[in-house]
C-alpha cells in the first residue's frame, strides 16, 4: 500500500499534459488555473488502468474530477471500442447530482453517461443495455437487480468495464450495504474472468489501511492511497449552553388555544430564537439529530418568519419527506438567489451538491466525531471564508432527584469532547469486523437467481473461500444452508443443485429483495395494553431488563421481535437521566475524553457563558464524588459502575454481568447494576474475570432482539448470535474493563 500525501503547493503540473486534449480544453474553459493536489496525483495512478486507488479528500475538493479526468482519458485511447466505467454510489440523489456534473464534460467527449436507479425510465436503461459503454452511474441495489434479473447476460453488459468507481467509500464500510458491495464487485470480476481496477472516493478516514482492505480484501498493500491534505482552513467554533424550562402552557392554563410556541419547552424556543438571528440572510445547515426535531425547529423558524412578515428562509429535509419536498429544500440552497437554511438529518451529510453554506449548526451531541467532521466539510468552501460550527446544548435544571448523568451534564460534556477530538484530528474508524451473515443470505439467493441454481461448493467458493465472507467456518456455512432449506428459502434437487425454495422464489421476485438492509424499525412500547410510543431499539434487550422511556424507568415483560413491540410495566427507582443521545453509539475514545474534560479546571475557549457555567457545575460534581478515583457508587438499592467506555463495551459488560447472575443496564457513562450492593458487585466482577471464554452463543442466550438486519430471521441461532456480537458488542474490551474495575473496587 503506497500513500501519496502532498499539499497542493508541492505539486507540479506535469499530469495536465497527460490528459486527453479535449479534457484539457474543457478544464481551461471552466476557468481552472491549476489541478489540485488530488487531481495531480490521480492522473499517473489511474490513467493506465492497472491498479486499485483510493482518493481521499475533503468534501467539494474535486475528488470526482480527480478520478474521471484520467479514467476518461484512458477510455478515449481507443474510441473505436469505447470502454465502460461502473460508478457505484450510495444515494440516488448523489447519482443524479454526479450525472449533472459529468454530463457537460462527457457530452463534449461523446462519451455516454447513464444514470440507473429506480426513478430512471426503462427506455433509458434499454439504450445502455444495447450499447453498454461509457459511464454507468448505479446504486448497489440496482446492480443487484441487474445480476438477479439479467442472469447470464450480465457478462455482456459488463464486458467493457475498465474501472469500478465507488463514491463515498467511507459510507459503505462496516455496513450491510458495504458487505453487499464487496460481494457484487467480487461477483462482477468472477463473471468477467479478470480483475477490474477499483477506485474509491472518500473523505479522509482515520485508518486508511482499513479503507484499502475494504476496497480490495486481502490485498490492501496493493492499493495506492492519494490523501489530499489541502490548504489549512480557519475554523470558528462556538458551543452555546441553555437551561431548559417547562412549556408556557404548563405555566399558564389561561392560554387557549395554545400556540406551538406555548407547547414547546424553553430550551428549544431559545435555540430557535438564536438560529433565527444568527442564520438569517445566509445559507446554512442545521442538524438536530432526529426527524421529529427537524420538523419542530423548521416549524418554529417558519412561524417566526411569518410573524415578522418575512419570506421563509427555513426548510426541512429528512428521509420521510416526499422526494419533491426534499428536492425543493436542496434547490433553495443551490439557487443562491435567496438565503436558505435547511434543517436536516443525515440526509445532507453525504456529498450531494448543495452549493456553499456559511455555517453548520448542531443541536445536541452529534452522532459521532466522524459525522461532525463530515457535516463541517459543507461549510467554508468559498476561498478565504472560515468554516463555522455552532453547537447548541440544552440541559435541564437540577433538582434533588437528578441522576448522575444530569449532574455531570452528559450531553454538554459529550459535545465538548467531540469538538476537541475533531480539532485534534481524531475521528472514529468504522467497525469493519462484522460478519453480516444476513447479507450472506441475500447473496446466496441472488447468485442462485443469476445462475439458475448453484452447488454448495460453488457458493462456498464464491462467497467464503477468497470471497467477501472469508473466515466463516465451514460448519457454520453448512448449518446456514441447512437452515435456509428448513425455512423454504432453498431446496436441493436430485443432482445436488441448490435452487430457490417456495419462500425464496417469492421473496427474490419482490422488488424489496435488492436492498440488503432495512431502515431501523421502531418498537412499540406497550403498558397495560396502551401504546406509550415508539422507540428504535438496537441495544441488547432481555426479559426483566430495565429501560428508560418518556422520562421514566420501565421493566421489560415481553419482547415480540416479529411485531416489533415491547410490553413493559412501571419500575421503581430514582429519576432516569434526561440526556438523550439520539440512539447514537458512542466510541470508547469519546467517553475517555469526556472524563478528561471533567478532570480539568481550565476554561474551554469555545464555550459561551452558560455552557461554561454548566461545565463548572459538572466538574464540581465530578470532584465532590471523587470520580477520579471512585469507580463504584451506591445509588439506593442499585450500584453504579463508572466505566468511562463506549456503548459497544458497556453493552458487552452488561451481558457479562447478567451471565454471572447480576442484572445491569447501560446508562452511557456508567453501567447500573440493579439491586446489588458493593460486595455483590465486587463478587460479580470477580466471576466475570474468571470466565474462560466469551462464546456469544452462551452470553447472548437471553437477548430477545437479536434480529437487527434484514435476513437475520433466517439464520441458525448460533450464527445469528455470532453475527450480532461481531456488529454490536466488544467483549474483549469489556473483559479488560472488568479486570480493571475488579481490582479497583475491591479495595
Amino acid at each position: 500500500m503506497r500513500m501519496t500525501s502532498l499539499p497542493a503547493s508541492e505539486c507540479n503540473s506535469s499530469s495536465f499534459d497527460r490528459l486527453d486534449g479535449r479534457i484539457r480544453r474543457w478544464i481551461w474553459a471552466e476557468g481552472w488555473t491549476a489541478l489540485g493536489d488530488a487531481q495531480e496525483h490521480a492522473v499517473p495512478a489511474l490513467i493506465d488502468g492497472d491498479r486499485d486507488v483510493i482518493i481521499a479528500a475533503a468534501t467539494a475538493s474535486g475528488k470526482t474530477e480527480a478520478a474521471f479526468f484520467p479514467i476518461l482519458t484512458n477510455l478515449l485511447q481507443d474510441e473505436s471500442d469505447l470502454g465502460a466505467v461502473l460508478y457505484i454510489s450510495p444515494l440516488k440523489a448523489l447519482i443524479n447530482d454526479q450525472w449533472g456534473r459529468l454530463e457537460g464534460l462527457c457530452e463534449q467527449l461523446e462519451i455516454p453517461v447513464v444514470a440507473w436507479h429506480g426513478d430512471i425510465s426503462s427506455s433509458r436503461k434499454q439504450r445502455f443495455l444495447k450499447h453498454p459503454k461509457g459511464v454507468l452511474l448505479i446504486t448497489p441495489e440496482s446492480l443487484e437487480a441487474m445480476f438477479v434479473t439479467r442472469g447470464s447476460a450480465v457478462s455482456s453488459t459488463l464486458a467493457r468495464v475498465r474501472y469500478i468507481v465507488v463514491d463515498e467509500l467511507h459510507a459503505f464500510i462496516g455496513s450491510e450495504r458495504g458487505k453487499q458491495l464487496q460481494s457484487l464487485m467480487h461477483r462482477a470480476e468472477k463473471v468477467l474472468g479478470r480483475t477490474v481496477p477499483r477506485v474509491g472516493l472518500s473523505a479522509t478516514l482515520g485508518d486508511m489501511s482499513m479503507a484499502a482492505e475494504f476496497l480490495r480484501p486481502g490485498r490492501k498493500d496493493q492499493v495506492e492511497l492519494i490523501v489530499s491534505k489541502g490548504g489549512s482552513q480557519e475554523l470558528k467554533v462556538l458551543i452555546k449552553g441553555y437551561i431548559d424550562t417547562p412549556p408556557k402552557a404548563e405555566q399558564d392554563e389561561s392560554l387557549e388555544p395554545p400556540e406551538l410556541e406555548d407547547l414547546v419547552k424553553g430550551g428549544a424556543l431559545e435555540v430557535s430564537e438564536h438560529l433565527f438571528k444568527a442564520l438569517r440572510g445566509s445559507n446554512n445547515l442545521v442538524f438536530p439529530n432526529s426527524r421529529r426535531n427537524v420538523e419542530l425547529y423548521a416549524d418554529l423558524l417558519r412561524r417566526r418568519c411569518e410573524r415578522e412578515g418575512l419570506p421563509n428562509e427555513f426548510w426541512a429535509h429528512h428521509g420521510s419527506l416526499a422526494k419533491e419536498l426534499r428536492e425543493e429544500a436542496e434547490q433553495a440552497l443551490k439557487q443562491g438567489d435567496a438565503p436558505a437554511t435547511v434543517i436536516c438529518t443525515t440526509t445532507l451529510e453525504l456529498g450531494i451538491d448543495i452549493g456553499a453554506v456559511k455555517s453548520i449548526a448542531q443541536i445536541g451531541p452529534p452522532p459521532s466525531v466522524g459525522s461532525l467532521r463530515q457535516r463541517l466539510g459543507r461549510s467554508g468552501r468559498r476561498k478565504g471564508e472560515p468554516a463555522i460550527l455552532r453547537c447548541y446544548c440544552i440541559e435541564d435544571e437540577l433538582d434533588t432527584n437528578a441522576s448522575l448523568s444530569d449532574l455531570l451534564r452528559e450531553g454538554l460534556v459529550q459535545s465538548i469532547a467531540m469538538v476537541r477530538l475533531l480539532l485534534s484530528g481524531w475521528f472514529e474508524a468504522p467497525r469493519a469486523e462484522g460478519i453480516h451473515a444476513s447479507t450472506m443470505v441475500q447473496q446466496i439467493l441472488s447468485i442462485i437467481a443469476e445462475r439458475g441454481g448453484a452447488t454448495a461448493a460453488s457458493l462456498w467458493s464464491m462467497l467464503v473461500n477468497g470471497g467477501p465472507f472469508e473466515g466463516l467456518p465451514r460448519e457454520d456455512f453448512v448449518d446456514l444452508l441447512r437452515t435456509l432449506g428448513e425455512k423454504q428459502l432453498l431446496m436441493q434437487d436430485a443432482t445436488g443443485l441448490i435452487l430457490h425454495g417456495e419462500t425464496g422464489e417469492r421473496m427474490v421476485n419482490h422488488y424489496e429483495f435488492y436492498a440488503s438492509f432495512v431502515t431501523e424499525e421502531e418498537y412499540r412500547i406497550v403498558c397495560d395494553g396502551k401504546t406509550l410510543g415508539t422507540l428504535p431499539i438496537s441495544q441488547p434487550l432481555s426479559l426483566d431488563q430495565q429501560i428508560i422511556f418518556g422520562g421514566r424507568r420501565w421493566r421489560v415483560l415481553e419482547v415480540d421481535s416479529v411485531h416489533k413491540s415491547v410490553v413493559v410495566r412501571k419500575d421503581v427507582g430514582g429519576a432516569p437521566p434526561k440526556f438523550d443521545g439520539a440512539g447514537a453509539w458512542v466510541h470508547d475514545r469519546v467517553r475517555q475524553e469526556m472524563r478528561q474534560i471533567l478532570r480539568e479546571t481550565g476554561p474551554v475557549p469555545f464555550a459561551d457563558g452558560t455552557a461554561a457555567q454548566l461545565l463548572a457545575e459538572a466538574r464540581s460534581c465530578y470532584a465532590r464524588a471523587n470520580l477520579d478515583q471512585t469507580r463504584l457508587i451506591e445509588s439506593g438499592p442499585d450500584s453504579i459502575l463508572m466505566t468511562w467506555h463506549g456503548d459497544w463495551t458497556n453493552d458487552a459488560l452488561v451481558l457479562l454481568l447478567r451471565y454471572v447472575g447480576l442484572r445491569a443496564v447501560n446508562e452511557g457513562l456508567s453501567v447500573r447494576v440493579l439491586k446489588a450492593d458493593h460486595e455483590e458487585v465486587v463478587q460479580g466482577l470477580e466471576r466475570v474475570v474468571d470466565i474462560e471464554h466469551n462464546d456469544p452463543t452462551e452470553l447472548l442466550g437471553g437477548v430477545e432482539n437479536l434480529q437487527q438486519e434484514k435476513w437475520d430471521w433466517s439464520l441458525p441461532e448460533r450464527l445469528l448470535r455470532e453475527s450480532y456480537a461481531s456488529l454490536r458488542l466488544d467483549f474483549e474490551t469489556a473483559l479488560q474493563v472488568s479486570k480493571t474495575l475488579s481490582s479497583q473496587v475491591a479495595c
